[in-house]
């Protein structure tokens, strides 16, 4: 790798200068370097890493189960962009769980309170009345939601 940029206190370069802190601690790590390490920010980043792939495979679920709701409930409306959306967010999510199938557990677990988020949001997006949509999700995860399926 490169240079590293050094100043005398990791702390330091870790706020003035994320990107130089990050590639001077993988250098670091590669040369086997403990004793300089910013080990406490160095934890922080990467439980900050896990966080955000949780964050953002929820999102693509939320994502994922307004269109499918709106395209179950307003058929009229139906769209190539809806489709394509569907289409987008499936390979997105089986990208995320390919990388950490870990997720996969989480993902589960968070159906129930996703799919509350995603009819309050379909709701708003369609003009529709919360009512329309069942208070539990209606669908199979991996049959359905996560599957080439399409509510009829």
């Amino acid at each position: 790798m490169g240079t590293a940029i050094k100043l005398e206190t990791p702390v330091n370069l870790y706020d003035q200068d994320f990107y130089v802190w990050t590639m001077e601690q993988a250098d670091l790590l590669r040369r086997r370097k403990p004793d300089w390490m910013d080990w406490n920010n160095v934890a922080e980043e990467l439980e900050s890493m896990g966080k955000r792939d949780r964050r953002e495979i929820i999102s693509r679920l939320e994502k994922l189960l307004v269109h499918i709701a709106k395209w179950q409930w307003q058929p009229e409306k139906r769209s190539q962009s809806w489709s394509q959306t569907i289409k987008e967010q499936r390979k997105q999510i089986a990208l995320i769980l390919k990388d950490s199938p870990s997720l996969d557990n989480f993902l589960r677990y968070s159906l129930p309170e996703t799919w509350t988020s995603a009819t309050d949001e379909a709701a708003e997006e369609t003009g529709l009345p919360l009512s329309t949509f069942p208070d539990t999700c209606p669908w199979n995860i991996d049959a359905q939601i996560l599957a080439d399926w399409w509510p009829e």
